[in-house]
């Protein structure tokens, strides 16, 4: 599975032995990340990603991406897939910076990224939600085409379909 890379960022595919010192909190030497990372909410993704190699094998390239900024380096984040496409071709994403990177269009960014590479994968459509307070997400994910299709006492869920897949040069 190979990187992707935008104007400012690199997403590279999480392997088990990075997921495990993110689910700690622990880097491997050498390690260059943000002050703040990971969150509790990387951990969390670390960890369901951990548990995904264990029951079904490395659901790659729907697992989870680190976040990295190409000017300098840093881990600022995650982004990625809650598991494989299901049967219908849907897929559910999610994504998390530091609080350092907040502000500066970087998960628009990353989701974008995201999203071109369902699209590219001939995925039908992306799921994802949000905190119903969380609008910084909300705005996100509405600026990268997803749209509110449901709230419910605890999230807001957003919806992306594409009606022909793009085509493969």
């Amino acid at each position: 599975m190979t990187d992707l890379v935008t104007a400012r960022l690199r997403l590279s595919p999480m392997t088990v032995a990075e997921a495990g010192q993110v689910a700690a909190g622990r880097p491997a030497d050498g390690a260059r990340w943000a002050p703040g990372y990971p969150s509790p909410g990387e951990m969390r993704a670390a960890q369901r990603f951990l548990e995904t190699c264990a029951g079904t094998g490395d659901p790659s390239p729907y697992g989870s991406y680190g976040i990295r900024r190409l000017e300098d380096g840093l881990m600022i984040g995650g982004a990625g897939f809650h598991g494989a496409p299901d049967e219908n071709g849907h897929v559910t994403i999610g994504y998390g910076l530091v609080e350092s990177a907040w502000g500066m269009g970087y998960a628009s960014e990353a989701l974008r990224a995201l999203l071109r590479f369902t699209r590219d994968q001939g995925i039908a459509c992306v799921h994802g939600d949000t905190d119903l307070d969380n609008t910084a997400s909300q705005r996100v994910m509405a600026a990268a085409g997803m749209r509110l299709v449901k709230e419910d006492a605890l999230l807001k869920h957003y919806r992306i379909d594409w009606d022909e897949p793009a085509a493969h040069e």
